[in-house]
């Protein structure tokens, strides 16, 4: 690489380093230092059961959650890419809108449909399924609803780009040969899009491990999350104690992560080496 694009690429260099290096090396100072050097908020958050019940649960919530994303929103990227060329800014656009409005507004709106005069339990009483309203609001459900719904277009957009990157001629060629329309996709289209499936997953898993508004609005009291713990120990001043369970929440995502790239990396091939 020629002098001229480092010096192109130093600027955004010096920005990941202010934003996110130094952010982490302050907290790391603030969870060890209190104010000498110390383990004692590590010590506390593995020796209470609370926190470590809080941590599993938001492990558990933030694998299904994605996972359910997936499995939902791969078919609907598929479904976007194989129609035509003309089609696919309109549909994208559709998935896309979504994003244009906060966390915040979407996770209230989630509040007023499953409210008990909201729409859900409108249209049950009016379809003769329940008397009486349904209690929908402020459980785990509400919670894996409303964390979908706002990760799904994240998951299909990503599903999306690789799957462009995939030769159609490919499965034309399949076709050609005798496979039929499911053996083709199984074959051939599948495993060059897998790629692109677990990076959905991985940046889905990312944002739902930090979610604490969807949580704290719509779930109940054995709903909350390792984010709403941090927010919690932030609003009482414990900035030691939260600097822990951030440090465990950044680290726990990034060996999850390392561990769900290596079984890839083991099992899958990039779409530019088959293709090759």
């Amino acid at each position: 690489m020629s002098f001229g694009p480092r010096l192109t690429l130093a600027p955004a260099l010096v920005l990941a380093l202010l934003l996110f290096a130094v952010p982490v090396a302050l907290v790391f100072r603030e969870a060890l230092f209190a104010p000498d050097l110390s383990l004692a908020h590590f010590e506390r958050f593995l020796s209470r059961g609370v926190y470590v019940a809080v941590f599993g649960k938001t492990l558990v919530v933030s694998t299904a959650v994605s996972t359910i994303c997936l499995f939902a929103g791969y078919p609907m990227a598929l479904f976007i890419v194989t129609r035509p060329v003309r089609w696919r800014p309109l549909l994208l656009f559709l998935v896309l809108v979504p994003l244009w409005m906060s966390i915040l507004v979407r996770t209230y709106a989630w509040m007023v449909v499953l409210g008990r005069e909201g729409i859900v339990n409108n249209l049950l009483r009016w379809l003769g399924l329940i008397d009486a309203p349904a209690t929908l609001l402020f459980t785990t459900g509400a919670v894996y609803v409303a964390m979908v719904q706002i990760l799904l277009p994240i998951t299909v957009v990503t599903c999306y780009s690789a799957m462009t990157e995939i030769d159609p001629g490919l499965v034309r060629a399949a076709r050609i040969f005798g496979a039929g329309p499911f053996r083709a996709f199984r074959e051939v289209f599948l495993p060059l899009s897998l790629e692109g499936a677990v990076s959905g997953w991985s940046v889905t898993f990312i944002l739902a491990m930090g979610f604490f508004i969807v949580p704290a609005l719509v779930g109940g009291r054995k709903d909350m999350l390792l984010g709403n713990m941090i927010v919690n120990q932030v609003g009482q001043g414990n900035w030691g104690f939260a600097a822990v369970m951030a440090i465990v929440l950044l680290a726990s995502t990034v060996a999850l992560l390392g561990v769900v790239r290596l079984v890839a990396a083991r099992f899958l091939h990039s779409p530019r080496e088959e293709q090759a």
